[in-house]
């Protein structure tokens, strides 16, 4: 995603007391990095591809993944926020 929208996300996520960041991914490119109970974090649309999907790290490591979210390539960015906070990122490990 470009950087303003990742920027719009965030901002939205920290207003829903939500802990998260622009991850950058690449030139003109973000992700957004929430951190998770547990030392987890979980990096959303690092892939550049179209909708939301997340990655869930432990220690840099792969532990989880949250599915694509149907129809999330159509959200604007309040929608976006909203099932970020939202989404199920699995038991701690």
């Amino acid at each position: 995603m470009q950087p303003s929208e990742a920027e719009e996300i965030v901002g939205l996520l920290r207003q829903m007391r939500v802990m998260a960041h622009v991850h950058p991914t690449g030139l003109q490119k973000s992700a957004i990095r929430v951190v998770l109970p547990g030392g987890r974090e979980a990096i959303w649309d690092a892939d550049s591809a179209a909708g939301l999907e997340a990655q869930v790290l432990a220690d840099g490591m792969l532990v989880g993944f949250v599915p694509l979210i149907a129809g999330s390539e159509d959200f604007d960015a309040r929608q976006s926020a909203d099932v970020i906070a939202r989404a199920d990122y699995g038991p701690r490990a």
